[in-house]
């Protein structure tokens, strides 16, 4: 019924740069806080950047400076700008949002999930 739709991962060498984006798809009332999380290998899913619908955005230490998160309201798409890429950036990056869908139940959901590969 809703979904987020992810794309923009892929292999980069270090120093190199990648753009994910992520939309809600679906019949969907309004959408909240969206953002993205990463799961390096062997490691818990972490926090890296979040932006509520207004645009207050928290970003993880890891990757702040080299990161940039956005969202288009009007796309209810979110966007991880990611340059620097370092081989520790290595991991499954998943994009997660608040959704309210046609029964005006708001829900938590997450994208399937994009490899990105930082390595030479």
């Amino acid at each position: 019924q809703v979904q987020l739709v992810e794309s923009g991962g892929g292999l980069v060498q270090p120093g190199g740069s990648l753009r994910l984006s992520c939309a809600a798809a679906g019949i969907i009332t309004s959408v909240s806080g969206m953002g993205w999380y990463r799961q390096l290998p062997g490691q818990q899913r972490e926090l890296v950047a979040r932006i509520s619908r207004g645009g207050s955005i928290n970003y993880a230490d890891s990757v702040k400076g080299r990161f940039t998160v956005t969202r288009d309201n009007a796309k209810n798409t979110v966007y991880l700008q990611m340059n620097s890429l370092k081989p520790e950036d290595t991991a499954v990056y998943y994009c997660n949002a608040d959704i309210s869908d046609s029964d005006y139940r708001l829900k938590n959901y997450w994208g399937q999930g994009t490899q990105v590969t930082v390595s030479s």
